[in-house]
Formats: C-alpha cells, structure tokens, sequence
C-alpha cells in the first residue's frame, strides 16, 4: 500500500466506525416523543405539553441545512472535517421510533381499556406509579377488603402489559436490547403526564403526591 493511499483508508474506517456506532446509539428524544404519544392515548388526554420558550415553535419549518463552505471544511484538520460531512448530519437525521405494530396496538387498546377501571384509584391514591414504569398498590387501606382482589388483578394486568409494550417497541425496532432504556423513558414520562393528585415515585423510591 503506498503511502499516499494510507490516509484515504484511515478516512474510511473513521467514516465506517462512525456509522456503525450511530446506527445502534438509543434515540432518546424519539423515545419520549413515542411515549407521549401512546401514553396520551392510553389515558385518553389530548393535551399539548407547555412548549420551552427556549425551544422553537413545532409549527415552524426547519430551515434546511446549508452546505459546509468549502474552504472551512478544507482549513480543518482532516478528522475534523470527516465529523463535520459524516457524523453531524447522521445524528441530526434520527429518526422516530416505530409503535405501529399490531402488537403493540393491541397492548395499547389493553391498557387504554384497564385504565377506565384504574382511574379511580389513581384519583384516590391506592394505586400509584413507580419509578420503573409500573404501577402499584399504594396503600390498600383505601379500596375497599371486597375490592382489593379485584384491584390487584387489575395491577397485575397492567404490569404485565406495560412490560411487554417496552420490549416489543425495542423488538419492532429491531433493537430488543433497547427494552430496559424504552422502560426508563416510559417511568418518566408516566410520572410527567401525570394527573395532579396522583402518587408517584420518586427515583429513592419515595411516595409523593402530585
């Protein structure tokens, strides 16, 4: 290999490196957008969420990106200016996270369903959401001995789904090792979207009231 031609393989194996490393980095902003949307629809809320005055009007178009300048990018050292052309407009081209697959639909309408049964306790503080994307019996002294089991199997239910809506919102994105950061993002934002009132964990694993 001469050795004009060894920087050029350098250049490559920068560039190929780089994209295999993008391609698997966990999309977080597209994870709390996807759980705000099947969580909106889960709770029956549509409610927009108080923008940043910080941050630009969703309804403003983007304006495009201009092409780097030719001679900035050429005054740069070369790693520089590889980063500049390569890594920069992948990681500004994330993409949304799938949730359309009929699993995950169909565990979205199961837990859209159960809640009309578990708002209740949700208003009066026997359920609560804990800080790993679940929910739990806060304190059973507030529904009734006759209703408790009832209660509980419900929380079981909603366990259960919740579980398995993050894993199959990794596996659709064919990234099931995804799942646990997916239910990090979701216990978050549960406990964001929450109703005032309600009882939530903290991450010490704290009760507190909304």
């Amino acid at each position: 290999m001469s050795f004009t031609r060894f920087p050029l393989v350098l250049v490559l194996g920068f560039f190929m490196t780089a994209c295999v490393t993008i391609n698997v980095y966990f999309p977080a902003a597209a994870a709390e957008k996807a759980a705000d949307q099947i969580i909106d629809k889960v709770w029956g809320e549509d409610k927009k969420t108080e923008e940043s005055p910080n941050k630009p009007d969703s309804n403003q178009k983007t304006p495009a990106a201009k092409p780097a300048n030719t001679s900035q990018v050429f005054s740069m050292p070369w790693m520089m200016a590889v980063e500049n052309w390569f890594i920069s407009p992948a990681h500004a081209a994330e993409a949304d996270l799938d949730i359309s697959s009929p699993d995950i639909e169909a565990l979205q309408s199961s837990l859209a369903k159960r809640f009309k049964q578990l708002s209740a306790h949700y208003a009066s503080g026997a359920v609560g959401l804990t800080n790993d994307g679940l929910v739990e019996l806060r304190d059973p002294s507030l529904v009734p001995l006759n209703a408790r089991a009832q209660v509980n199997k419900l929380i079981q239910g909603e366990n259960s789904d919740r579980q398995n809506l993050y894993r199959e919102i990794a596996t659709a994105n064919s990234h099931p090792e995804w799942a646990g950061n997916i239910q990090k993002t979701f216990a978050k934002r549960w406990i964001d979207r929450a109703q005032k009132g309600w009882w939530y964990q903290t991450p010490k694993g704290e009760w507190k009231q909304k």
